[in-house]
């Protein structure tokens, strides 16, 4: 029984197995016949019509009648054979013959492509001829009115074109011969090979007729145009000659000679229809000339500037030389009373060296200015480097000179912040033997001597001749800081002196109860009358906070109160 089913199971599987083969085949056999009946709809016989209204004759005739046998082969010979291997594929399917169907199918997918690129060919190459036909009707006929047009323009317009006209006549000629080897062809039915015609007279079109518009006006540059503006810069460059202007260095007379000699090699290539090179230099040329002209109004201008500005840069030149004595005058007296750094001390000298360096270059650009032995536009570089060293030498100086005034302000001050530094010093000196203490520690004493040490110094290096205010400085700096320590640590030690008493006097009323708060205010006391304040604070302030938390803050708001009081 086992058996049995197995068996069953197996060929239900086998016939699942076989009918999947089956559709998967089927499936393309149902391909197979959509690519063919694809074939058979393509419009070959559509185009092949076309053909017909065009002449039958040479080339298209033999192209026609091959197009025709090859569609007749493939409909009459390939698609029977295949008709007939489809046919002998289903069979075998039916059959479940599955491997002899795969080798057909495979037969009948080479066929018909094939047939496919044999159609497809076909078309193309119908598309081609039809296509040629057609561009080349509008084409020819687009050449046939330019040429017409061309030949109007030539007769009418003749004396434009100057030497030229009989070369375009010539060129415009050669169109003749090949409109008529076009129509000729066309007539016999050789389209394609009229369609080479075509293109080949569009290419020559394109170009003769571009001659043919650009000429005139070449002609016009060259001939006109031009010349006459070289007419005008020599007649410019003769003119301000003649009004002394110095014009050697732009060389316009040789240019503008080589400029006369290419343009008659340039017209020379008009007449030859060579314009490739032509067009450019012209824009070119035009450009050297627009250049010309610019250096002219550029010389122009220069001496307008020149003529403008010379004299007042003479009367500035003649003002800081005045004023670069005077600050080396002043210098050197200043030296007498202040010492003066040696870079800075050698400001005047290098400025009297630079002014008589600028008088130089201007008495130079006078005597050219005057012979005219220079242009104008080197000229006016020349005077505005004058002019603006000029400045900064001024500058330089008027720097220097608020130096030298500032030496007698910084003196002044420093006098000043010696006297405050000294009533702050003797007002420190007269509080601390003021207080009511038993004295003052000898670490203050100390203090007090490095103050007045510093105020020495200071007052020295005042009394020095020439008085070297930077060293003034770094001695009156150093006072400064070293007499407001010591202000600061007095009025706090005096601060801390008068703390101490209160806390004295607060902790009293516990020396009865408490014997060692009374010892620890005893040892206070007697680092008190030591000098210790510190120490004594510390002593008195612990015995007082361990007896009463919080007491301390409540006698240094009393402290200070008493002392905002005072």
């Amino acid at each position: 029984m086992d058996y049995i089913i197995i068996a069953i199971i197996v060929l239900i599987a086998l016939i699942i197995v076989g009918f999947s083969f089956r559709r998967k085949h089927n499936a393309e056999i149902e391909r197979l016949e959509h690519e063919k009946h694809q074939i058979q709809n393509k419009p070959i016989l559509e185009e092949m019509t076309k053909v017909k209204q065009l002449n039958m004759n040479g080339q298209t005739e033999e192209m026609f009648e091959s197009w025709r046998n090859s569609w007749t082969e493939v409909m009459d010979i390939h698609m029977p054979k295949i008709d007939a291997l489809l046919f002998d594929a289903e069979e075998s399917i039916d059959k479940f013959r599955f491997k002899r169907a795969s080798a057909i199918e495979k037969e009948i997918s080479q066929r018909i492509k094939e047939c496919d690129q044999q159609m497809s060919q076909i078309l193309i190459e119908l598309e081609s001829l039809i296509g040629s036909e057609e561009k080349n009707r509008i084409e020819i006929d687009q050449l046939k009115e330019q040429y017409r047009s061309a030949r109007k323009t030539l007769l009418a317009h003749q004396h434009s074109f100057g030497a030229a006209a009989g070369p375009l006549e010539k060129k415009l000629e050669e169109f003749v011969p090949l409109f008529d080897e076009y129509d000729q062809l066309t007539g016999s039915g050789n389209y394609l090979q009229a369609r080479e015609i075509v293109i080949a007279l569009c290419q020559e079109g394109e170009r003769v007729f571009s001659i043919l518009h650009d000429i005139p006006s070449l002609l016009t540059e060259i001939q006109n145009k031009i010349p006459s503006n070289i007419h005008d810069l020599r007649s410019g460059q003769r003119e301000m000659e003649e009004q002394s202007y110095y014009l050697e260095h732009l060389e316009m007379t040789e240019q503008l000679n080589k400029l006369e000699e290419e343009l008659l090699s340039l017209k020379e290539s008009i007449i030859q229809l060579e314009l490739t090179h032509v067009i450019p230099r012209v824009h070119e040329i035009k450009d050297e000339i627009e250049t010309f002209y610019d250096l002219l109004e550029k010389e122009v201008m220069a001496k307008r500037f020149v003529d403008q500005n010379r004299q007042s840069t003479e009367l500035r030149l003649a003002e800081v030389t005045t004023i670069t004595r005077q600050t080396n005058d002043e210098a050197a007296y200043v030296q007498q009373s202040y010492r003066i750094p040696e870079k800075e001390a050698e400001i005047p000298q290098v400025c009297l060296k630079q002014i008589e360096s600028l008088q130089k270059r201007y008495d130079l650009l006078s005597q050219r200015a005057s012979e005219d032995q220079l242009a104008y536009s080197i000229l006016q570089d020349e005077l505005t480097q004058i002019a603006i060293n000029l400045e900064n030498l001024y500058d330089e100086q008027d720097e220097f000179a608020n130096s030298l005034k500032n030496l007698r302000i910084d003196e002044n001050r420093a006098r000043t912040k010696l006297d405050e530094l000294k009533r702050l010093l003797h007002e420190t000196d007269r509080m601390l033997h003021k207080a009511n203490m038993p004295g003052i520690p000898e670490e203050m004493d100390v203090r007090l001597e490095e103050a007045e040490e510093h105020i020495y110094l200071v007052m020295q290096s005042l009394q020095e001749v020439p008085l070297n205010m930077k060293l003034v400085d770094s001695y009156l700096t150093k006072a400064d800081k070293c007499i407001h320590e010591v202000h600061e640590k007095s009025k706090e030690m005096l601060e801390n002196v008068l703390l101490i008493e209160r806390i004295i006097q607060y902790g009293n009323r516990y020396r009865a109860s408490h014997p060692q708060m009374n010892q620890r205010l005893l040892e206070a006391e007697a680092a008190f009358r030591q000098l210790r304040y510190t120490k004594a604070l510390e002593e008195a302030a612990t015995a007082v906070e361990e007896v009463e938390p919080g007491a301390m803050k409540r006698i240094e708001v009393l402290v200070k109160e008493d002392a905002w009081r005072s």
